[in-house]
């Protein structure tokens, strides 16, 4: 820039990049509507001020998807994904009673209906998610000042047996805020537990996230430094690595180890011992109940892949 003779705007949302683009990913993916355009990037707002920790920033990390549909159908697609978003909200695995719905009483000027999912965090409910249903007021904007039309040839049957036609299409809006999502699931996930009993005083730091949604799914702990149990560890750390990220640790005793894979969320932790030298088998011991069950190796990557699979939030 020339000494400030440029301006430059930075985009308050991501949506606007999705509805200029509608087209071109309409055609070249074979697009049939209903389909929807996700993406994930920076937004920024000019905030008088920013505050509220990361409630009200400047700049922040935005999800958004632009779900198309045919122009009568937006208020039923608007209910499907009020419903289905908060049944994800929930499988996350927090607390069912901490969300409500906020429905808006003032729309916005593009908006026909909007709703936000609310989080009660510690410091009161706070949107982590808005649901709106933007007619088909970006497309037409976009078209009106572009002079390129923005319509879509449906060629389906209506209930008359003929061709839908042309229509610029209507757009259910789903939008979260990244930052805030993260900082929602750490606090639902962290927790200092006591587990002191009459004898002794004990105590463990365990975050209890979602094993699809931990950073490492399992880690490999030989009980010694010895006797071919790091040999065998690293092997079954060689037949898991492919598919998940897991971790090898043999420093400290396997408590202190069951404590630090605690504490970073890890869901599962595999111990590699004498036994299983003689008949291939391990100790799996589990993050949030601490019970231990003995495994053939040959079933773990089975035991893990379905317990870490995405499947388990998005079904």
């Amino acid at each position: 820039m020339a000494e400030g003779s440029d301006e430059v705007y930075l985009r308050p949302e991501t949506a606007q990049g999705i509805f200029v683009n509608f087209l071109n990913v309409q055609k070249s993916g074979r697009m049939k509507i209903p389909f929807g355009i996700a993406q994930i990037g920076k937004a920024f707002r000019n905030e008088v001020i920013a505050r509220q920790f990361i409630m009200r920033m400047r700049e922040f990390e935005q999800m958004e998807m632009q779900f198309f549909v045919r122009p009568g159908e937006d208020e039923k697609w608007f209910s499907y994904w009020k419903e289905a978003r908060l049944k994800w909200h929930k499988a996350l695995g927090t607390s069912a009673d901490k969300y409500r719905y906020h429905d808006h009483a003032k729309l916005a000027h593009y908006a026909n209906a909007a709703t936000d999912i609310e989080y009660e965090f510690p410091f009161g409910f706070k949107e982590v998610e808005g649901i709106h249903s933007r007619t088909d007021f970006d497309l037409k904007q976009h078209e009106a000042f572009s002079g390129k039309k923005m319509q879509y040839f449906d060629n389906d049957l209506n209930e008359e047996g003929k061709p839908y036609g042309n229509y610029v299409p209507y757009v259910i809006e789903t939008s979260i805020g990244l930052d805030r999502m993260f900082l929602l699931t750490m606090i639902q996930a962290y927790e200092e537990q006591d587990l002191s009993d009459a004898d002794k005083q004990d105590s463990r730091t365990v975050l209890r996230l979602h094993p699809c949604l931990a950073p490492v799914k399992a880690a490999i702990l030989p009980l010694t430094k010895k006797d071919g149990l790091p040999e065998k560890a690293r092997i079954i750390m060689d037949s898991l690595k492919l598919d998940h990220n897991v971790t090898y640790e043999e420093k400290d005793s396997i408590g202190k180890r069951y404590r630090r894979m605690d504490a970073i969320g890890t869901p599962f932790c595999i111990t590699v011992d004498h036994q299983s030298l003689e008949d291939d088998t391990v100790t799996i011991r589990h993050r949030d109940s601490m019970e231990q069950e003995r495994v053939p190796v040959a079933l773990l990557a089975g035991l893990i892949g379905e317990k870490v699979s995405w499947k388990n939030l998005l079904t």
